[in-house]
């Protein structure tokens, strides 16, 4: 045989080689399906299917609030637990289509305009999903003193292929349809993954994780597990079920912001992943309750799990929400540290999430009757 016909055969070998093994376990099942379900702000749909599935034989009772959010509750007696993750991730919606067959797109969530142009997306249309991207000037026509230009989003356009807009309405896509990245889960070496909507499809999958162990060991309170909607565009779904709960106490579960990469100032947030789940002690919406702190510390500490401290400026969470209700709840907000949130690529550690689900079981098991009560009293 040639040496020029062995290339092919032997590159394959290769990439196979390098090719991690896909969904090893149930947890990385569970991931996999969450990151890649399609849920923009407002069209959580296919999140909560999943969601639903997985905490209906966990749970004692299931509901939902008005805006979508699934409540499910574990246990019938004491404390009032709420434990919170959002379903809805940053992704858009068609505004309107041209006469040449583009799409604008009005974002959902919080984006940098740098992270949007020549990107995949998938248009969740009435006829199905239809793939499209954004489209980006070429660099052989951009003038010199715009090439390190960011180009505001309002310029960009949704590429589906299409000559004119009756094609557009030929495949079935329109004005307020949703839209979300199309960056497919993927298994990195060193036990890490590759996926978008970490935030927050990785809380998603801890609580269902704790909630699974949680119904096995047992627990001293009535925990309701709330997987809420529209947190990307104001924490809509944690206050309306937190609403419904009326919790004594509110733990709400993230996808941290990692600074453990190149070049990153570190004063904009102390975390690194696969060094253990993160407690926030400060972010624009909320401070945590201190005594809420020293029990996660506590409980950390007592299973020797490390527990990453971190201040964030420019960050919003569930546990606002929750904590403004009912007269005021006493929240935290716990993370799973995450590389490169808000953008179409994020990556997780999965050593990182493991613990979460463990830190996150122990700290409801010492959740007793004495213990809400001391974290609620703040007599001098």
């Amino acid at each position: 045989m040639k040496a020029g016909a062995m290339i092919k055969p032997l590159l394959l070998a290769a990439f196979l080689l390098s090719t991690p093994a896909f969904a090893q376990d149930r947890t990385e099942r569970l991931l996999a399906e969450l990151a890649d379900a399609p849920g923009p702000s407002g069209f959580e749909e296919p999140v909560r299917a999943v969601m639903v599935r997985e905490m209906r034989p966990l749970a004692d009772e299931l509901n939902y609030d008005g805006l979508g959010s699934v409540i499910a509750r574990q246990g019938g007696s004491g404390p009032k637990i709420m434990l919170d993750a959002h379903m809805d991730e940053l992704g858009g919606v068609v505004r309107r289509v041209t006469p040449g067959g583009y799409l604008s797109m009005q974002m959902l969530g919080g984006w940098l305009d740098q992270a949007l142009p020549d990107q995949r997306w998938i248009i969740i249309g009435r006829k199905g999903p239809v793939h499209a991207v954004t489209g980006i000037r070429d660099v052989h026509v951009v003038p010199a003193e715009e090439r390190t230009r960011v180009f505001p989003r309002d310029g960009l356009y949704l590429d589906v292929g299409a000559r004119t807009a009756a094609e557009v309405e030929a495949l079935g896509i329109g004005p307020g349809d949703p839209v979300v990245p199309d960056s497919p889960f993927t298994p990195l070496a060193g036990g890490r993954y590759l996926g978008k909507a970490w935030d927050d499809r990785v809380g998603c999958a801890v609580v269902i994780e704790a909630l699974r162990r949680l119904r096995a060991s047992g627990h001293p309170n009535r925990l309701y597990v709330a997987a809420t909607v529209q947190e990307e565009v104001g924490l809509r779904g944690a206050r309306t079920a937190a609403d419904l709960i009326k919790p004594d106490i509110g733990i709400a579960i993230e996808g941290g912001i990692a600074g453990d990469t190149p070049g990153r100032n570190p004063e904009e947030t102390q975390a690194a992943i696969g060094a253990g789940p993160g407690i926030f002690l400060y972010d624009s919406s909320a401070i945590p309750n201190r005594k809420m702190v020293a029990l996660v510390r506590d409980t950390a500490r007592a299973k020797g799990i490390p527990l990453q401290q971190d201040s964030v400026q420019g960050y919003g969470d569930d546990s606002a929400a929750i904590q403004a209700t009912a007269g005021g709840v006493p929240t935290v907000n716990l993370v799973v540290p995450v590389r490169y949130t808000h953008a179409h690529n994020g990556v997780m550690d999965r050593a990182d999430f493991d613990r979460m689900v463990e830190l996150v079981v122990g700290v409801i098991q010492r959740l007793d009757t004495k213990q809400v009560a001391s974290l609620r009293n703040f007599t001098p």
